[in-house]
This record gives C-alpha cells, sequence and structure tokens, in this order.
C-alpha cells in the first residue's frame, strides 16, 4: 500500500504581504525558552530524569515549595473567550490569540511576569470557570481578558473566591486603576479635593463599573457619582437593571437624578467615557466650569479632544496620539508582579488604589494639564507599582511572603 502526502502553500494577499503590521505578526510574537543548560548528561539528569524526581518528591511532601522551584512563582494565565475583545466584539477565540499574545508580550517587557496566552472554546460561564479551574495548578495568577459582560463580573467573582491565588480582570480593574492615577493627578493640578468631584460615568459595562467602584474605595462619595448605560441614568427607581446595575443604585446618586446623560452632566466636574458610544457637544455645555473630561473610548472617543477642551480644563482619551493616555500597560504588569513578589492570595481594593497611587506618583512632580499619567513606556513604573502592591498586600494580610525576593525582582525589572 502507498501514501501519498501532498503540500499546499498559502499565498498572503498582496496587500497584506506588504503591511507592516502582518510581517511583525507573522508566526506570533512570543516564544519560549529554557532559563537552565541542556548541553551535558550532567545537565540533562538536573534538570530532568532523574533528578527532577527528586524536586517532584519533595513537593509531594510539601506543596509550599510548588512555586520554589517551578516556573508558578512568575507565571500568569491570560485567558480569554474571544467575546469582548477590544473594539471588535465577539470575535472568537482564534481572532482573539493576537491580542492575548501582544499582552503576554506587555507582562513580559513592562513587568518581567512570564505568562502563556489561552483562549478557550466556550463562552459558557460554567465552562470557563471550570476549565481556569482546572489549569490553575500551572499558573501563580490569572488575568482574565476581553470577556464580556456581564458573564465577566460572575467570572471573576466565582474564581476570585475559588483559588488561592490572584485572579484579575484586567477590562475593569486596570482601566480603574489608571482612571483613579489620572484624576487624583487631575485634581491635584486643579486644586480640587477628590471627595468633593461630582463625577458622571457613562458606560455601566465592566470598565464603567470597575472605574465606580475604585473611585468610591479611593474617597470619591458615592452620593457625587452618577452612572449612565444606553437607557440613561441607574437610579434605584429602574425596573430594568440587572443586579449589578441594582448595587450601583445603591450606593451611587443618591439624589436620585434622572434622565439621560445630558441631565446627568448637569454641574459635574468630571466625565469619564467608557461607554463606546458618543456625547453630544450640547451635553457637555452643563459641566462646571474647569472640568476634567476622560473620553476612553478606543479608537473613537466618545468626545473628540477638540470639542472637550472647549469645556474642560484637562482631557484624556484611550489612544496613543493624543496627551494623556489611559492605558492598562501602566497598571497589570506592576501589579502582577507585586502580588506574584509576595505570593498573595488575591487582589484587594487597597493593592488597586496603592497602584494607582504609584502610578500617580511617577509625575507629580511635574503636573501639567497634558501629562498628568506617566508614559506607558517610562521605565520607573512598573517597579514603583510592584513595591506599592506588595506592601498593600502585607497590610491587607493576604500575602503568603513578609517581602519581595530581592534577587528576583533586579533581574526581571532590569
Amino acid at each position: 500500500m502507498e501514501f501519498t502526502v501532498s503540500f499546499f502553500s498559502f499565498e498572503l494577499d498582496p496587500a497584506l504581504a506588504a503591511d507592516p503590521v502582518f510581517d511583525l505578526h507573522r508566526q506570533g510574537k512570543m516564544t519560549m525558552s529554557a532559563t537552565v543548560p541542556l548541553t551535558s548528561r550532567d545537565d540533562l539528569s538536573l534538570a530532568y530524569t532523574p533528578g527532577v524526581a527528586r524536586v517532584c518528591e519533595a513537593i509531594a511532601e510539601d506543596e509550599s515549595l510548588y512555586p520554589d522551584y517551578t516556573w508558578t512563582s512568575n507565571t500568569v494565565a491570560v485567558v480569554t473567550d474571544g467575546s469582548a475583545v477590544l473594539g471588535l466584539g465577539n470575535i472568537g477565540p482564534k481572532a482573539a490569540m493576537p491580542v492575548m499574545e501582544g499582552k503576554s508580550v506587555l507582562f513580559k517587557q513592562f513587568g518581567g511576569v512570564d505568562s502563556i496566552p489561552i483562549c478557550l472554546d466556550t463562552q459558557d460561564v460554567e465552562g470557563i470557570i471550570a476549565a481556569v479551574k482546572a489549569m490553575a495548578p500551572s499558573f501563580g495568577g490569572i488575568n482574565l481578558e476581553d470577556i464580556s459582560a456581564p458573564r465577566c463580573f460572575e467570572i471573576e467573582r466565582r474564581l476570585d473566591a475559588e483559588l488561592d491565588i490572584p485572579v484579575f480582570h484586567d477590562d475593569q480593574h486596570g482601566t480603574a486603576v489608571v482612571t483613579l492615577a489620572a484624576l487624583r493627578n487631575a485634581a491635584t493640578l486643579l486644586g480640587r479635593p477628590l471627595a468633593g468631584l461630582r463625577v458622571v460615568i457613562s458606560g455601566a459595562g465592566a470598565a464603567g463599573i470597575a472605574i465606580t467602584k475604585t473611585l468610591i474605595a479611593a474617597g470619591v462619595q458615592g452620593a457625587n457619582v452618577i452612572v449612565c448605560d444606553s437607557r440613561g441614568i441607574i437610579h434605584a427607581d429602574r425596573g430594568d437593571l440587572t443586579a449589578i446595575k441594582a448595587e450601583l443604585a445603591a450606593t451611587t446618586n443618591i439624589s436620585g437624578r434622572t434622565g439621560g446623560v445630558t441631565e446627568a452632566l448637569i454641574g459635574a466636574d468630571v466625565l469619564v467615557g467608557v461607554s463606546g458610544g458618543s456625547i453630544d457637544e450640547e451635553a457637555l455645555a452643563g459641566m462646571a466650569p474647569g472640568a476634567i473630561i476622560f473620553a476612553l473610548a478606543n479608537p473613537t472617543p466618545e468626545v473628540p479632544p477638540a470639542t472637550a477642551h472647549k469645556y474642560a480644563a484637562i482631557v484624556a482619551t484611550g489612544r496613543s496620539d493624543f496627551p494623556n493616555q489611559i492605558n492598562n500597560v501602566l497598571a497589570f504588569p506592576g501589579i502582577f508582579r507585586g502580588a506574584l513578589d509576595v505570593r498573595a492570595t488575591t487582589i484587594t481594593d487597597a493593592m488597586k488604589v496603592a497602584a494607582a497611587d504609584a502610578i500617580a506618583s511617577i509625575v507629580a512632580d511635574d503636573l501639567r494639564p497634558e501629562a498628568i499619567v506617566p508614559s506607558p513606556l517610562d521605565p520607573r513604573v512598573a517597579p514603583a507599582v510592584a513595591a506599592a502592591v506588595a506592601a498593600a498586600a502585607i497590610r491587607d494580610g493576604v500575602a503568603r511572603r513578609s517581602s519581595a525576593p530581592a534577587p528576583a525582582v533586579s533581574r526581571q525589572l532590569a
């Protein structure tokens, strides 16, 4: 019997072949490399059999040795189901992989954290939770990414409760941390106390809800916060609220204001847009003088920066081609670096606030309206965030180490 194997070649569209973006992504953006030599019989006997068996037996006897003698002390899983990728929507796990690879590259470049992109072929809440729990022993932390609301809230809550390693949904908390850092510096620059700001959050998805909770945890008065979704202002008398939004209604908008974003913005000091929609210029005219506008939708901000500047003293976006980019890369590498260094079991609100304070402090001595957050490329950011997060974890009693392992940190952040 004869077998014939045939091969076919795939010709990339000439326009794509000439595109530097596609050229950069060819065969992916990351690989794996060994940290030990494998050039002799002795090397093999130490790295693999028979030497490896001694380490396995030691861990079987005492599981606390596990992070000391495996990669888990410095490795995070970047997990998605492809349901809310960037501004592209539900494009599925395979189309999401370039983004997850990119996230892993950012983890390594800015925090010295190793990570593995994992794109799950299920969008079922129970299926995602089961898959992550099953693979959790291979990692020191879980970074949930681009999972649509409201499922992302339940997935993160359950995994955080059921695993003894940090679980962090970056679309929620990374955005919230950097927004808090930017708002803290903007308020300082304008001479306004954070607690007195009247804040409108346009968008009640993952980012909007997390920003609301983080700002309140940092001292903004819940009574002074109004959150809007696609149907208008969230208030306690609305009969169409999900459980998450009902929780928001109980802690915000205490005056019971109703209407849409135009009504919400009357007298507001701050607008934070995370809706992906657009806000009419007429609505901005009702804001207080010298306002702060963070229009964070990508790639098209809710308010064009040129328009925002007519009504605001300080403007920020999510884009790199405008000043004051609210970029999650300022937060998540350092947050996981700090959490891993002290082997935190979770990431608390105090750790998030500490991360925001550390980000804000980087540019505290040189605040300008066009520079309220550091550049994502600033090498000072991740070490500062890591140190602040580690210290907060120790204070909160969620650290299994009393200090970060100095040699590892100096090597990873060099």
